[in-house]
């Protein structure tokens, strides 16, 4: 079986025990085709860069996964025909890191993001 990375974005007037809900429905879908989620997250909901189906948020979802191409197929299929799915990305990855994603650490957990140098004055 390979892993694989996914990400989806409900529509942004479901609660979130709904998209909690969607989540583990299409989880349920992998399990019933031979797969199985390592790990999934609630990203929340968040503003998109542009508009998606006339939504400017979206309820964000990441599920690590450990399923052969038919469950993810499968998986993909019925996301695509829900009408509460707006996006979805599914990549291939060779192994599951550790820990939460980049998503879910806190800002001080990212490390340092190196010298940005001094601020410059305004001049008037």
């Amino acid at each position: 079986m390979s892993f694989y990375e996914h990400v989806f974005i409900m529509r942004q007037d479901l609660s979130n025990t709904q998209a909690e809900a969607l989540i583990e429905e299409f989880s349920g879908i992998l399990s019933e085709n031979g797969g199985s989620v390592v790990e999934h997250e609630y990203w929340g909901v968040k503003t998109m860069a542009y508009k998606v189906n006339k939504n400017r948020k979206g309820h964000y979802a990441f599920l690590k996964t450990d399923a052969p191409a038919v469950a993810v197929k499968e998986m993909e299929r019925l996301m695509a025909l829900h009408e509460d799915v707006m996006r979805l990305l599914t990549i291939r990855v060779d192994g599951h890191e550790e820990g939460p994603s980049v998503q879910m650490q806190k800002r001080d957990d990212r490390g340092d993001r190196g010298d940005r140098g001094e601020r410059r004055e305004r001049r008037t």
